[in-house]
């Protein structure tokens, strides 16, 4: 590894002598417009370039004559010869049409992407390229931190453990997809990063819709959709290793190997990958694997057949805990300081971590049915494993406890296992515990296009979701004692548990998803439009096996079924050659979470559970050059009856649980963006988002009672104007990348944010006076990176590095709301100083 850094760094002082230029731009046939990203070789030799956003190319060539190859995946390449005189050469426009006989890339969705100046949405697109150069040793959410209207942090800054909001609205209400198949929690709607955490390797495009998008599941999302698209087997024969490492013995290999279509029609990709470190925060060191696997088959002129399947097994110490900002300063740690770890016969052991498995595997069917009616099916599983570390018994595990040497040192559980070794038949007082959610899911996707005339088309589809969670906890150390006494189980009150039993609950969760849509489409010339309705039914089941005797009928729960529906439409009209317009509106209803509908943790079904409410609008404005490209949105989303849960307790001094209904909020902005490409070797690009997120009104006068109807409480929120925290609601950004020498290009990116709020619930904003939270300071941080492509021993190899947050700015990421709405109260998270990663390709 040392050896090939060395050796590209010296190979970047070479200077390669050219006879000519050739310039040329390449065509869609179909779309009779640009084809972006077409790779052109000079035949023979390993020197070529890709095409821009407008399907120009520029290449300088050793020889005067000789051919060039044009190729596309999904197209049919095309060699054309060039002859130079006069040192340069215009080959004028280069058409691929498409290949008849190419492995499609079946991805059952892919109609829920959207098309540049035809669907009518706010949309950002990052390639595969991009994500390969910026990725590094960033969480995988990080990629998308410079799109309009979207943060991206590193939460408590676990391997993983990163957060993505989207408009102000949190993670659970961003749908997230890959290849087109949901992957937010059927329970919660959250996204486990972690659980795709190695997924930046075998992505080919990842593609944000803000606000209502193209997605075409039965009822989508909030705040807007995430599409991670992944690579299909590659059409020529080939593949690559690589290496990196990085900061806090960051390093990470891999190799990716496609054996090309053969003759009988089949291919296959697979990729692999090992990634560990200690983690720039204090006892989160990580280890993660990804695997990858797609088989394509050809069955006859009109079927295709492909199989995927991918998962990214980890474990990572975590970060659970906020902390005030005097603990960081206090701690000779500083920014890194985390008390959720310590030391067990000398070695570091997560007192928080988690560990967890999700491979998903889908089978994909492409049926060309006739020429004008096409149908994707893809049947798909995913059988998640794993959960989250923690404690149970006594807490030992304060700051200034006895059990710490010093005042904010890593916890000696050495301690504590001597304690439990002398209680001897009275157990541990004190364990390791996981918290356990394994689940099965299955579904089915299925997509019907057809072409009414020349200009309609008509979609219809079906989304079939089936899931079970497993949610218990189990014992992992009982920390030397015998051990471990729970009486949770009505079944076997007396437990006298040991490592690997359930203690404290078990329960199943069982929800049922059957949804459709039905969209027209309607397109000319310089004109599209869309309708679009859907409807789904949400069955939620909830089987208690601790709180509920196995002879107790009760134990199993009857469903609870909520009706969603939705309806959207937009249309685009582009008035010129270089700009247009589009506008959207949408009005759906969403199910609430399972725990909206199951209160108090048994299987009391909540009587009061509603449908979330959400209305939105958005108009935008588009602007397309050749050497620049613009785009600007206004958007407006209001958001009633959200699902939220307040706990209080009753007479006999029980807890209780109440569903507020009445809590509205809006979320709207401005967003901006744009990329200038005064020539080839220089792209400037950059954007902005002024948000405006707050609650929209006090929620006054709701009474709870008990089963007998006596009033019990009396809940007054005082939340009107006040804004939304958790993300700050102004940011921007500018970037810069540059090919300073032959295929050597460096790059900056600058984000700003600001006007950001701490985050609070809600629910306890029951004092009239309690005034806006407080208000985190602005901030921004400074990223470079540098890229060269060069050749060595007949291969082509690429040299990466980057540096984030170069300047090693101070800066709070994440802040929880204290009592007094200031800083001396907040509980924070502090962004990452600087980091770093090198890493280094070698294509074959």
């Amino acid at each position: 590894m040392r050896k090939l850094l060395l050796l590209a760094m010296f190979l970047t002082s070479a200077t390669i002598f050219a006879q000519g230029t050739i310039t040329g731009v390449v065509m869609d046939s179909q779309t009779s417009g640009p084809l972006p990203g077409a790779n052109v070789m000079v035949v023979g030799t390993n020197n070529g370039t890709m095409t821009d956003f407008d399907g120009n190319f520029t290449l300088e060539v050793a020889e005067s004559n000789g051919t060039i190859k044009v190729t596309f995946v999904g197209y049919t390449s095309k060699e054309v010869k060039f002859n130079i005189t006069g040192g340069t050469q215009d080959l004028g426009q280069i058409v691929l049409g498409a290949d008849d006989n190419a492995l499609d890339e079946i991805v059952v969705t892919s109609f829920s992407l959207a098309i540049d100046r035809k669907t009518p949405v706010a949309v950002s697109t990052i390639s595969a390229a991009e994500i390969e150069t910026k990725i590094g040793n960033q969480e995988f959410p990080e990629v998308l931190k410079s799109t309009p209207g979207v943060y991206a942090n590193k939460a408590g800054g676990g391997f993983g453990d990163a957060e993505l909001r989207m408009r102000g609205f949190e993670g659970e209400n961003i749908a997230v997809m890959i290849n087109g198949v949901p992957v937010n929690d059927m329970e919660n709607g959250r996204v486990y990063w972690s659980n795709w955490a190695g997924l930046s390797d075998v992505t080919r495009t990842m593609q944000t819709q803000r606000g209502l998008g193209a997605a075409k599941v039965a009822v989508p999302s909030i705040a807007g959709t995430v599409n991670i698209v992944t690579k299909t087997t590659d059409a020529e024969k080939g593949g690559n290793i690589y290496a990196a490492t990085g900061n806090d013995g960051y390093t990470k290999f891999g190799a990716t190997v496609s054996t090309g279509r053969t003759e009988n029609g089949l291919a296959a990709t697979v990729s692999a990958s090992r990634t560990v470190g200690d983690g720039y925060v204090d006892g989160t060191e990580f280890i993660g694997y990804n695997y990858f696997v797609n088989i394509a088959k050809e069955l006859g002129e009109d079927h295709e057949l492909s199989f995927t399947a991918f998962g990214a097994p980890q474990r990572h110490g975590q970060r659970q805990n906020r902390y005030l900002i005097e603990t960081y300063r206090e701690s000779e740690r500083g920014i890194k300081f985390n008390g959720d770890w310590g030391y067990l016969n000398g070695q570091v052991t997560h007192i928080e971590d988690n560990f967890y498995h999700k491979p998903q595997m889908s089978l994909n069917h492409y049926w060309d049915i006739n020429e004008n009616t096409e149908l994707s099916t893809a049947l798909y599983a995913s059988f998640g494993t794993g959960g989250g570390g923690g404690w149970a018994g006594t807490n030992k595990f304060g700051l200034d406890s006895k059990y710490r040497d010093g005042y904010l040192q890593p916890v000696n559980l050495d301690l504590i296992v001597d304690e439990n070794i002398a209680r001897g038949a009275d157990g541990s007082e004190t364990i390791l515990r996981a918290s356990r959610n394994d689940h099965n899911w299955f579904g089915a996707l299925s997509t019907l296009s057809t072409d009414i005339t020349d200009n309609i088309e008509l979609l219809a589809g079906i989304d079939l979701r089936y899931y079970k969670g497993e949610h218990f906890q189990e014992v992992t150390d009982l920390l030397g004692g015998q051990y471990y006494f729970d009486d949770s189980n009505v079944n076997n009150p007396v437990n006298l548990a040991q490592v690997g039993d359930k203690i404290s609950y078990y329960n199943d969760g069982i929800v049922l998803w059957e949804g459709g849509f039905l969209q027209g489409e309607y397109s000319k010339d310089d004109l599209d439009i869309f309708v679009s309705l859907a409807a789904s039914n949400t069955s939620y089941k909830r089987v208690d096996y601790f709180n509920n005797l196995d002879s107790d009928p009760n134990q199993e729960s009857d469903y609870a079924n909520f009706f969603g529906y939705q309806i959207k439409g937009g249309a685009n009209y582009n008035f010129t050659r270089t700009s247009g317009v589009f506008a959207n509106i949408g009005y759906f209803e969403r199910a609430p979470f399972f725990d909206a509908v199951f209160l108090n943790f048994v299987n009391d079904l909540n009587p009061d559970a509603e449908n979330q409410k959400i209305f939105s609008t958005e108009l935008g404005y588009t602007f397309r050059s050749s050497v620049l490209r613009a785009n600007v949105n206004v958007y407006r989303t209001n958001w009633r009856d959200r699902s939220l849960i307040y706990s209080y307790n009753n007479p006999d001094g029980s807890l209780g649980v109440a569903n507020i209904l009445g809590v509205n909020a809006v979320h709207q902005g401005l967003e901006l963006d744009f990329e200038y490409r005064p020539f080839e070797e220089l792209s400037i690009t950059g954007f902005a988002s002024f948000g405006d997120y707050r609650w929209e009104s006090d929620v006054t006068g709701v009474q709870i009672f008990d089963e007998e109807q006596n009033l019990i409480d009396e809940i007054n929120l005082f939340i009107e104007d006040t804004k939304v925290g958790g993300t700050p609601q102004t940011t921007a950004g500018l970037g810069v990348d540059y090919e300073f020498l032959k295929d050597m290009r460096i790059r900056g990116n600058y984000n700003y944010f600001g006007d950001f709020w701490s985050d609070f619930d809600p629910v306890s904003r029951t004092n009239p006076d309690a005034g806006e939270t407080w208000k985190l300071p602005d901030f921004g941080t400074l990223d470079v990176g540098l890229t060269y492509d060069f050749s060595v021993a007949g291969f082509d190899a690429t040299l990466n590095a980057n540096v984030y947050n170069i300047t090693d700015t101070e800066y709070i990421a994440n802040a929880q709301n204290g009592l007094q709405n200031n800083a001396r109260t907040a509980l924070v998270w502090y962004g990452f100083g600087r980091t770093y990663t090198v890493g280094a390709k070698l294509n074959f």
